[in-house]
């Protein structure tokens, strides 16, 4: 199994910026891809960016150019650094890696302020 701790979200003007941590332990060698999906209110989740264990990114249109995912293999962690941020990027973000089976985070919630 695999166990996610997000963290870094917060309450961040238009324009600004934060990045966003995903801890894991437990089966790490087992992981085959890393992302992030975003839960914005009252919408459906969707997903953002994803990270492969060869390092090969993918991002949502909605991101390109101002989202950047990455990992740290010594500390067993995915960030999403989050930039020009806008009122509709609120939403509760989620991390999410795909093992023998999905294993989600609790969500970390980032608010836009226009």
């Amino acid at each position: 199994q695999v166990q996610l701790v997000e963290s870094g979200g917060g309450l961040v003007q238009a324009g600004g910026s934060l990045r966003l941590s995903c801890a894991a332990s437990g089966s790490i060698a087992s992981i085959l891809t890393w992302g992030w999906y975003r839960q914005p209110p009252g919408k459906q989740r969707e997903w953002v960016a994803f990270i492969t264990s060869g390092g090969n990114t993918t991002y949502t249109d909605y991101v390109k150019g101002r989202f950047t995912i990455s990992r740290d293999n010594a500390k067993n962690t995915v960030y999403l650094h989050m930039h020009s941020l806008k009122p509709e990027d609120t939403a509760v973000y989620y991390c999410v890696v795909q093992a023998e089976t999905g294993y989600w985070g609790q969500g970390t919630q980032v608010t836009v302020s226009s």
